[in-house]
């Protein structure tokens, strides 16, 4: 049986309901947050789904010395935490050093582990510690089986709340596929896990100093992966993914969220009635 994780006023896992985590890749400004976390939070409200909201403060993982990371870990802390009490929404966020996690465990209602650094043993125990939840990435380079690892030295602090995420496998150069069967054998383990439907859809690097992406498969990839039963959904959004300053490619236009969860709750109600007969 999958354990049931509380995040703020939200539960994930069990036979749940679906969980939308969702938010631009990269704090671009204030007013960008405001309006993606507004759009987001009312059509949640109207489609009853529980939300979290996710923006990241500093991208180290970037392709180039040159892109854009962020504001930085204190005036990005700042954006988030005033748009999580206006908006009354939980909050997660990516720490890349450990030197970031006591600030953003002060913030942030789920702390995740980005995917390539879900091996980095002294981070994870770290931010273990904070005795937050967790959404761990599983990184690109593993196989599904390989995170009993990650959740063992999670478990090694006495930390039970922890959340894994597919978000993709490396096949090729610059190339990422998604094997299904890695989303039940993960849920094996007895823990929530969450399909990550926009990075999924990634070409890393695929520009050259740029990541490129394949954003018409996100709702096709989506609605297979909750077919599987999955606790959660991560999808990066931006009101015009076009103009975002990272990851533009494979982000879901905030004006076509609606019509895409929609279909996926559907999917998620048949899926998990049938689970408990």
């Amino acid at each position: 049986m999958v354990k049931v994780i509380k995040i703020g006023n939200i539960e994930i896992g069990g036979n749940r309901p679906l969980v939308l985590i969702a938010g631009p890749c990269v704090i671009e400004s204030e007013e960008l947050v405001r309006k993606t976390v507004k759009g987001l939070k009312e059509i949640a409200e109207e489609i009853n789904i529980p939300f979290i909201f996710k923006s990241s403060y500093d991208k180290a993982n970037r392709t180039s010395i040159k892109s854009y990371r962020g504001p930085g870990l204190n005036k990005g802390l700042g954006i988030l935490e005033r748009a999580k009490g206006e908006f009354d929404i939980p909050l997660l966020v990516d720490v890349h050093r450990i030197e970031e996690i006591q600030l953003a465990s002060k913030v942030a209602d789920i702390l995740q582990i980005p995917a390539f650094l879900c091996r980095q043993t002294d981070l994870v125990v770290s931010i273990a510690r904070t005795g937050k939840p967790i959404n761990v990435k599983k990184g690109q380079f593993l196989a599904p089986w390989d995170m009993k690892n990650v959740i063992e030295k999670i478990e090694s602090t006495g930390n039970k709340k922890i959340l894994l995420t597919e978000r993709g496998s490396c096949f090729g150069y610059n190339n990422l596929v998604v094997d299904m069967k890695s989303l039940p054998i993960m849920r094996s383990f007895g823990y929530p896990v969450v399909f990550d439907a926009t990075h999924s859809v990634q070409k890393p690097g695929g520009k050259g100093s740029t990541t490129g992406g394949e954003r018409k498969y996100v709702s096709s990839l989506a609605q297979a992966a909750v077919a599987t039963g999955i606790d959660g959904l991560f999808l990066e959004v931006h009101p015009q993914p076009e103009r975002a300053l990272s990851d533009g490619p494979n982000m879901v236009k905030l004006s076509r969220v609606k019509e895409l969860l929609e279909k996926l709750i559907k999917i998620d109600r048949i899926v998990k009635k049938t689970s408990k007969k």
